[in-house]
């Protein structure tokens, strides 16, 4: 018998889930969320298994709520449920100890064979939430990454234009770009921020 407290502002997937999981596998439903906030207090207070929690939900969010249990419950195992997890928000959640991350279209059987594997300790993430994750579209093009990634390394306009060929008007034009689509002041900030959005 494995025991959930699930989180989900979506009132009919919440409800169908709390239904169909307990036919699936042997689980039971100790408590419903209805957001970040009463998914925390209803964690604290049942202490399940496995919390299934929706990463996308109003005022404290999946990750929020995970972070603050984690405070008072390191050990508490998490399924996070995600309609499109972004490379940053799916590295966040591995860095919170997220052991789990399943489609929020995933069929109830799928979610609770997940369910039974993280409470025997492994962990799963689904192939097509790693697949969003990795393929998310990058904004900048190939050669305004270049010039940020060579802007990184400290070299003025003239020495980057000198290093791929280019014009000083072209660097100028393609750093701006990167600047617009970074919403940065400088082409320093726009470096740093592509690089930890992992565009580098």
């Amino acid at each position: 018998m494995t025991t959930i407290v699930l989180a989900d502002d979506e009132v009919l997937l919440r409800t169908a889930l709390a239904a169909l999981l307990p036919l699936e596998g042997d689980i039971t439903v100790l408590a419903e969320a209805h957001d970040g906030q009463s998914a925390v207090e209803a964690t604290l207070r049942h202490r399940p298994d496995v919390l299934v929690i929706d990463l996308e939900m109003p005022g404290v969010d999946g990750l929020g709520a995970v972070a603050q249990i984690r405070r008072s419950l390191p050990d508490q195992v998490v399924l996070m449920l995600t309609r499109h997890a972004r490379p940053g928000v799916l590295r966040k959640a591995l860095r919170l100890g997220v052991q789990g991350f399943v489609s929020k279209s995933a069929e109830p059987a799928h979610i609770t064979s997940v369910v039974a594997t993280l409470h025997a300790g492994r962990r799963w993430i689904d192939p097509d939430v790693s697949a969003l994750a990795i393929t998310e579209d990058c904004p900048l093009t190939e050669r305004e990454a270049d010039v940020l990634r060579v802007t990184g390394e400290g070299y003025s306009v003239a020495d980057i234009a000198a290093r791929l060929h280019l014009a000083p008007g072209t660097v100028r034009n393609y750093l701006s770009n990167a600047m617009r689509k970074t919403q940065t002041r400088t082409r320093h900030e726009a470096a740093r921020y592509a690089r930890e959005h992992d565009w580098l």
